[in-house]
């Protein structure tokens, strides 16, 4: 061997070292960012991770800021590449179903200690530009390549729409498994995945069930004058922003009110966060209680609470706190608001259970599809944008039908 083989063979030895070494780095950061957020990801904590000292991972990533950047292309790059596999396949309906196997494939991985989790996308948005920018423009081409799932870009509009609902509910269900997998077994996963993809096909009505919901009463007296506006747009900003991007200055200015009138209502910061957990919760769980006691067999019932929860979620009165904002919260208090969730779930799976006995419901598996639910009402915030360009009633219908009536039926862009 020469010397220009020898120093060719160092060169890739070194090379693969070094992408080896980075994404190493990478998959540690990803799991400090799920646990604590991006901006509370230190390099400290993951050089501890891999086994490095801090200078060590400063020669991969100048900034703390390039390498929550790099695991977040890391992870928009993933679901990309599963994205064009799962494109190849025939139909949207098997393009779906390839694409929820890629996932739980990957899941599957994550178990046995194979792969990695990815950084979660909840602190995106709290990035600052120019990398903001970048990252959003990526994002838009993976909502792009989702809704391509079903097709090419339709002329009509309400196709479109349609298409719009289903990808997003599509992803926002792949993100959320991970928050309740771990409650089966490996050998259960296929099944998971096949009970998951049932009601992708079908949706939870029966056939020839109508979407005639009731948006129920839940309207009460504030017992505080004024703290039901300051919950509200704190919401909205841990929203946008995440955790540790809204700031408590930026709620304050977004109340047009000082910063110690914050602490008028609330101690600290994860207070206000566990407050407006509290108040989403209280709103889930009254909802359900009255669409429990309401009048009509169970689907009636059922999409009465799903419908006045989307039209909270796309109106003035509105919104929900999305689950991701549970990064960065102690653990103890994230464990406590997740069973909160649960619980929820658990009084869906209830009514699922009950509508399929009276036949109103398909027959489902309830406790999978109770998290669905769970994912739907969730992640509807982040469609307000699309839910306004169309009459209220007309959205929540159309974002509800992705799960009630099956992700492949296109009568509901009619409806």
């Amino acid at each position: 061997m020469g010397q220009a083989d020898t120093a060719e063979l160092d060169e890739v030895t070194g090379t693969k070292r070094f992408k080896a070494k980075r994404n190493a780095i990478l998959a540690a950061a990803s799991e400090a960012i799920n646990e604590q957020s991006a901006k509370g990801m230190t390099f400290a904590d993951v050089a501890r991770r891999v086994g490095l000292n801090t200078t060590s991972v400063t020669y991969y990533f100048k900034r703390k800021e390039d390498l929550a950047q790099a695991c977040f292309e890391h992870t928009l790059e993933t679901l990309g590449e599963m994205l064009d596999t799962a494109q190849m396949e025939a139909t949207p309906e098997a393009r779906v179903a390839r694409y929820l196997s890629l996932n739980m494939e990957r899941f599957a991985r994550i178990r046995e200690n194979e792969e990695r989790a990815l950084a979660t996308l909840s602190d995106l948005r709290a990035m600052e530009d120019p990398m903001l920018g970048r990252l959003m423009a990526a994002w838009r081409e993976i909502f792009r390549k989702t809704r391509a799932l079903w097709g090419e870009e339709p002329q009509n509009r309400r196709l479109k729409d349609l298409f719009g609902a289903r990808a997003h509910v599509l992803l926002e269900n792949t993100f959320w498994i991970p928050a309740w997998i771990a409650r089966y077994d490996l050998d259960q996963f296929d099944r998971v995945e096949a009970r998951l993809m049932d009601m992708f096909r079908h949706g939870i009505a029966v056939p020839g069930a109508k979407w005639e919901p009731a948006i129920l009463d839940i309207e009460h007296e504030e017992a505080e004058p004024g703290r039901e506006a300051f919950l509200r747009a704190a919401t909205r900003l841990i929203n946008e922003l995440g955790y540790r991007g809204a700031s408590v200055q930026r709620i304050a200015s977004e109340l047009n009110v000082t910063k110690g009138s914050f602490y008028h209502h609330l101690d600290a910061k994860d207070d206000l966060v566990i407050e407006c957990y509290k108040r989403s919760f209280d709103t889930i769980t009254e909802t359900i209680q009255v669409g429990e006691n309401s009048s009509g067999d169970w689907w009636h019932r059922l999409s009465s609470i799903i419908a006045t929860l989307l039209d909270v979620q796309f109106s003035e009165r509105g919104p929900l706190l999305r689950t991701t904002a549970l990064t960065g919260l102690p653990r103890h208090v994230r464990q406590a608001m997740l069973d909160r969730s649960n619980r929820i779930a658990r009084r869906y799976a209830g009514m699922l259970s009950d509508g399929a006995a009276e036949g109103s419901v398909r027959p489902v598996d309830a406790l999978i599809v109770s998290q669905s639910l769970m994912a739907l009402q969730n992640a509807a915030f982040d469609m307000r944008k699309w839910a306004s360009a169309m009459p209220r009633d007309r959205a929540v219908a159309m974002y509800a039908s992705t799960l009630a009536f099956g992700m492949f039926d296109d009568r509901a862009a009619e409806s």
